[in-house]
């Protein structure tokens, strides 16, 4: 499996293996599967909050509610039915069906850098929608579609690790609890950081003295920054994420070269940082997939967005 978030959600996939292994363990598994929800939050929990940007506070955690809800259904009503089927009587479709989430995840991280080059702003479009009930509809299903992309990657992905000769039901039950552990670990987390600053604003205050009113005061300034951090963080997973999942499919598929020649230079720079060599060796692989994910999304998104307008 391909270096990066890749790998930690083949982490997931062989705890959904785990937990399928005997229905008795199932739910001991499915609480070690919520603890390796950490791999999808760098990605999800990065893009998701700033789709709550210009709702009203009291607004957030109802919005972060809706989308989470989106989420479970994503799993459970759309890519749990399609993956458990394919596997069924399709299963040399789950790798092309992974490479088109892992090709759309690459135009998006593309798309989100050409629209800053360009000058435009996700959250000049919010503001510029009074409508209260229309932003958050629109922020809601933006959430929804994306989720829907990093959610077909996990599932998809779990299921491929599952043994062939495993009961229709005991797949099912697996990868049920396999997407409420990650939901909720994702939108757990998403919820704590969109409200990190009304969390800091009711300890700096409420006649709260010393370190408590210097610890909210910090949370208030901080969030600005994490917020920032997080959209470029975003970006950077799309892309990373996206282009190790196509580097995967070109070796599953017999084109091996380019996902080759990154693998050995990843290893090639591990051996040569000594005791840093594994975590050297995992930072080379994960640019590598980035840098590979942002051409064929960069590609994309030129087509898609540059050229057309060239014709107005």
């Amino acid at each position: 499996m391909a270096g990066g978030l890749v790998a930690l959600l083949d982490d997931i996939a062989a705890l959904a293996k785990l937990a399928a292994a005997s229905l008795d363990d199932v739910a001991g598994a499915a609480g070690r599967a919520g603890a390796k929800a950490a791999g999808v939050v760098i990605d999800d929990t990065a893009v998701t909050p700033r789709y709550v940007v210009g709702l009203s506070p009291n607004r957030e955690l109802p919005i972060i509610g809706k989308i989470a809800l989106g989420s479970i259904a994503n799993k459970l009503l759309v890519i749990l039915p399609i993956a458990l089927l394919l596997s069924a009587f399709a299963p040399w479709a789950l790798t092309p069906i992974l490479m088109l989430g892992g090709t759309y995840l690459c135009f998006e991280a593309a798309e989100k850098i050409l629209e800053a080059l360009l000058g435009k702003h996700h959250g000049d479009e919010v503001r510029a929608i009074t409508d209260v009930k229309a932003l958050e509809k629109r922020q809601v299903l933006g959430a929804i579609r994306t989720d829907l992309i990093l959610s077909a990657e996990i599932m998809v992905i779990s299921l491929s690790q599952l043994p062939a000769d495993m009961s229709f039901l005991t797949r099912a039950v697996a990868l049920v609890l396999v997407a409420f552990a990650i939901t909720i670990g994702v939108y757990g987390v998403v919820a704590l950081i969109v409200k990190m600053d009304d969390i800091g604003l009711h300890l700096s205050r409420n006649g709260a003295t010393g370190a408590v009113a210097g610890l909210g005061r910090g949370l208030v300034k901080a969030m600005p920054i994490l917020l920032t951090a997080l959209s470029h963080i975003g970006v950077a997973a799309m892309a990373w994420v996206g282009g190790g999942i196509l580097l995967h499919g070109l070796e599953e598929f017999g084109f091996g070269a380019v996902p080759h020649a990154l693998h050995h230079a990843s290893e090639g720079a591990g051996a040569a940082t000594g005791a840093l060599g594994g975590a050297v060796e995992w930072l080379v692989y994960a640019l590598g997939s980035a840098v590979a994910g942002l051409i064929v999304g960069g590609v994309i998104a030129g087509l898609l967005h540059l050229i057309p307008r060239k014709g107005h």
